[in-house]
């Protein structure tokens, strides 16, 4: 919740949390959330290009990054993800400052592409869909004729109930009844 310099570090990070090593041993996860930069229209700043590093996790896998935008009055941009996520997997291609979808132009400029799937719901669900099945999540996308693809799976099966325990409390028994 607060940092502190470290005067005279030579090596690693000055940076130190309050609170004493009791925080850092106690908590099973970590971020460093930092903002990276201003989203400005013409006029004003409505946003911020933020980066949120995991520096310890118990949980999942640790040193993971992400960036994403956050819009005021709105909260985290979801076209901003899906045209961040659409570049990374070639499903929007992106040349110089222009952004396209399948041929088709989508904007000059982050701003203007994210204005764009805003205005278009359809198009950022082809997407996302496209986006979610090079991830292997998901149904299959649409194809060119717009008719869904039959390959790969289309559905998530559901994992099968587990066996119930004799116990009528559950878990192992204890051992009162273990040595009777």
């Amino acid at each position: 919740n607060q940092l502190r310099m470290k005067i005279g570090v030579m090596f690693g990070s000055p940076e130190t949390t309050t609170g004493g090593n009791a925080l850092k041993f106690y908590a099973s996860m970590r971020l460093d959330i930092r903002r990276i930069g201003a989203i400005k229209t013409s006029t004003a700043v409505v946003g911020n290009r933020t980066r949120v590093k995991v520096v310890k996790n118990k949980l999942a896998p640790p040193f993971r990054e992400v960036e994403f935008d956050i819009t005021y009055g709105e909260g985290v941009s979801r076209e901003g993800m899906l045209i961040d996520m659409g570049v990374e997997q070639n499903v929007i291609e992106k040349s110089g400052a222009w952004l396209s979808y399948r041929g088709e132009r989508v904007g000059q400029g982050r701003e203007n592409a994210k204005l764009f799937l805003r205005e278009h719901p359809e198009i950022a669900a082809r997407v996302e869909a496209e986006i979610l099945q090079k991830h292997g999540l998901g149904a299959p996308a649409a194809n060119e004729g717009g008719q869904e693809a039959t390959e790969g799976p289309s559905a998530v099966p559901k994992p099968e109930p587990k066996a119930k325990s004799k116990n009528p409390v559950g878990g192992r028994p204890s051992k009162a009844r273990a040595r009777a």
